[in-house]
């Protein structure tokens, strides 16, 4: 039996709901070797600034209790290198491309926005970072007002006809509170959730392990949280949603699927396994044809709570 996955998301049609989390999958052919780009259904580039960044320094990662705290600082090539070097190879691989981008203004969201819409036959869609954990300038700690967070999309908006995502975590404070404010400013969906502030310490040294105090935590610890904004942005507001956040295996993405999730970001298990992509979506597809499920829309916000009948939160 075929099992139809194609994910519509506004004018955008994905043959499937699996991407790559941000900051998880390069920003060009890392993962060759393991994955077939185009089976995918989109990919999410790693963020992208105006000017270039170096990171911050080694340690900058470590494994801990279900997951992975980092602070690797938004390191990039910045945007000029970006639109040189791997605009080309993205239009040749022709899969739909999510761009992260995240500036320590409004003025360079906006820029970014714009020199992005001048390739909209390649770039389909803006993810706006607004909660990076891990750099000095910009990231949640510049985000936290909501002020700022509002005029980083409204100069998004302002610049580009492409679709953007507003991508949210809780430690910006209440994420269905900024999920109404941004998309009443004009973005088109929402990207829940980035890490969260996490810490680990080294009990010989008496310090932290990774560079700084605090680090992103990822992975599946942060899975039930989640899983939880997933299903309240898509109850409560109806728009696009990709997930993020501890998504292992098939069984995970079905999870997020059933909470109403329309792509999935598979971020830290590409570490674990590089082909996690790909055991997902082929998991996907066999748990669709064992319950005899012909289309993705048949699961996609099915979710009902166990004291309710009726319809789950797909509209």
């Amino acid at each position: 039996m075929s099992v139809d996955l194609t994910t519509r998301i506004k004018n955008l049609k994905l043959k499937n709901p699996v991407t790559v989390a941000s900051g998880t999958f390069g920003t060009s052919d890392e993962y060759a070797g393991y994955v077939d780009y185009k089976k995918l259904g989109a990919i999410i580039t790693k963020t992208i600034t105006v000017r270039p960044r170096p990171g911050n320094p080694m340690p900058r990662i470590c494994e801990v209790s279900s997951g992975m705290l980092n602070a690797i600082g938004l390191q990039n090539k910045g945007l000029a290198d970006f639109i040189e070097q791997k605009i080309p190879y993205f239009r040749k691989l022709g899969v739909p491309l999510i761009v992260s981008i995240a500036g320590e203004s409004a003025g360079e969201f906006g820029l970014l926005a714009k020199t992005f819409d001048r390739f909209r036959s390649v770039v389909n869609a803006l993810e706006v970072n607004l909660s990076c954990p891990n750099v000095e300038s910009g990231g949640v700690n510049f985000m936290k007002k909501q002020k700022r967070i509002l005029d980083a999309i409204k100069a998004v908006r302002c610049q580009t006809k492409l679709l953007i995502f507003a991508k949210l975590s809780p430690e910006l404070g209440d994420v269905l509170e900024i999920a109404d404010n941004v998309l009443k400013r004009g973005a088109d969906g929402i990207s829940v959730i980035n890490t969260l502030r996490g810490m680990s310490i080294d009990i010989n040294g008496r310090t932290s392990r990774i560079v700084r105090d605090f680090g992103g935590l990822s992975g599946p610890a942060i899975k039930p949280v989640a899983l939880r904004y997933v299903y309240q942005v898509k109850k409560e507001f109806g728009v696009p949603v990709i997930a993020s956040g501890g998504i292992s295996d098939w069984r995970d993405a079905v999870e997020f699927l059933i909470a109403g999730a329309d792509l999935l970001a598979v971020g830290t298990s590409n570490f674990v396994e590089p082909r996690a992509t790909m055991e997902i979506l082929k998991g996907i597809r066999v748990f669709c044809r064992k319950e005899k499920i012909k289309s993705i829309k048949e699961i996609r916000g099915s979710y009902r709570p166990r004291d309710q009948k009726g319809k789950g939160c797909s509209r």
